[in-house]
């Protein structure tokens, strides 16, 4: 049985994402001043009391609007409660019960799932305050008086949602997922593909840039296998960061790169790579991530027999670094070749897996070497005594050799090829460490 789900909803800026991170311990959620900053739903792990649960936090409900971003949120907060085991409603003391607070109220009533009623910025301890008296007017039962920026009350709280939690069976273990991290600039289509894969409006799909800000994660499962994906922030030029919120999302795409297993690259097929494209390539290569770069919008290319050869010959030159990355065309919007995706997702995630023995990684090197000389240096000829594997996710091998400075980045870069050639390794980047006799 998946971890019991318990998500933070309520209307717009009375400290859901504070308090979302007070309770996991991390800042995961971006917190500003502003209302409407938080728009996806987000997730994270916590823990209470031994038990393991997922914690969502989600963007303010906006029950009567016609702002399209806060009509999206409003239906990306109903997902959240339609997934959720426990609802946590959040209200603020300093304002008190509001007309919107009583319309959520009758939302997750409706949803006839448990819901716990806390009432945040209630900073100081001792009595509750007379105020936190009115909150029994939405009928939810027993307000829990909160502070979001202190901790007060947040034991209490958790010891509710935990009491309410379903049966869980502790014999199961978890389950070990592919976790793919869809990565590029904005307006890419990250989202579009996520939406595509899961068959759900899962993150907000608009053709504004930079809808999505926080990274969100989805567990998913086919025939292929497990996977979770993170459907990142698009990641824009430091020159257009400039403000907070869009700072804080740059931050979490490059977290979502570190924990995943493969990234997605996407390229939009009508503009070719650009600059920030083979930026943002080069955080998951520098990252040492299994790749697939992903030519998005396919659909919307006027083409002939020869468009594809030619666009990926243009990817090949201007993304040099990553030529063990395979390219796929799609369409996240009619759903091109996105069930080829998963093929390719396993296949290079096993790659960047792969262990070889040191038996076999010399005989390829006394190969390599009969074949091609190593480069001499005013008389002297490196020598290359052996070469090891020392870790995975991607391949790291060591060489050791007479002496590191005769180890020309040419002849290294030989060396990887001939090592490839023999054991693929696709969609993979490889780290080689030089070391000399006595190191």
């Amino acid at each position: 049985m998946s971890k019991p789900v318990v998500a933070i909803v309520g209307r717009p800026n009375v400290g859901k994402s504070m308090f979302f991170n007070k309770l996991v311990g991390k800042r995961l959620s971006i917190v500003q001043d502003t209302p409407g900053v938080t728009r996806d739903r987000l997730y994270a792990d916590c823990e209470w009391c031994g038990t393991v649960f997922s914690l969502v936090d989600t963007g303010g409900i906006e029950p009567n609007t016609d702002n399209e971003i806060l009509q999206f949120m409003r239906e990306q907060a109903i997902l959240a409660i339609s997934n959720a085991d426990v609802i946590v409603m959040l209200c603020d003391i300093k304002t008190g019960v509001t007309a919107e607070d009583r319309d959520v109220a009758n939302m997750l009533l409706r949803s006839k799932k448990p819901i716990v009623l806390a009432v945040n910025k209630v900073d100081k301890v001792g009595d509750p305050p007379p105020e936190l008296y009115e909150f029994y007017n939405l009928g939810l039962g027993d307000p829990m008086p909160v502070s979001a920026l202190h901790g007060h009350g947040t034991g209490d709280l958790l010891d509710a949602c935990v009491a309410l939690f379903p049966e869980i069976d502790d014999s199961e273990e978890e389950d070990e997922r592919i976790k793919i991290a869809l990565i590029g600039k904005p307006n890419a289509g990250k989202s579009s593909l996520t939406n595509q894969i899961l068959g759900e409006e899962r993150v907000i799909v608009s053709n504004i840039p930079g809808t999505t800000r926080d990274a969100v994660d989805s567990d998913f499962e086919n025939e292929h296998g497990k996977f979770t994906i993170i459907d990142t922030a698009g990641i824009r030029r430091k020159s257009k960061v400039n403000d907070e919120v869009e700072r804080f999302s740059v931050l979490r795409a490059n977290m979502a790169i570190e924990r995943s297993d493969v990234c997605l690259i996407l390229i939009d097929a009508q503009e070719g790579v650009t600059e920030q494209d083979t930026k943002i390539a080069g955080l998951a290569h520098e990252a040492g991530k299994a790749s697939i770069i992903v030519v998005n919008k396919w659909d919307l290319i006027e083409k002939d027999d020869k468009t594809m050869k030619k666009m990926t010959d243009k990817i090949r030159a201007d993304l040099s670094y990553m030529t063990y990355a395979p390219i796929l065309f799609i369409s996240a919007k009619t759903g091109q070749r996105v069930h080829k995706l998963f093929e390719l997702i396993c296949h290079v995630y096993q790659q960047s897996r792969i262990r070889i023995t040191t038996g076999m990684l010399n005989n390829i090197l006394a190969d390599a070497t009969a074949r091609t000389q190593p480069p001499t240096d005013r008389g002297k000829r490196l020598k290359v005594y052996y070469i090891t594997q020392t870790g995975i996710q991607p391949p790291n091998f060591v060489m050791f050799c007479n002496d590191a400075k005769l180890f020309h980045f040419s002849y290294q870069r030989y060396l990887e090829n001939q090592i490839r050639a023999v054991f693929g390794l696709e969609g993979t980047p490889i780290r080689v460490v030089i070391r000399q006799k006595g190191d």
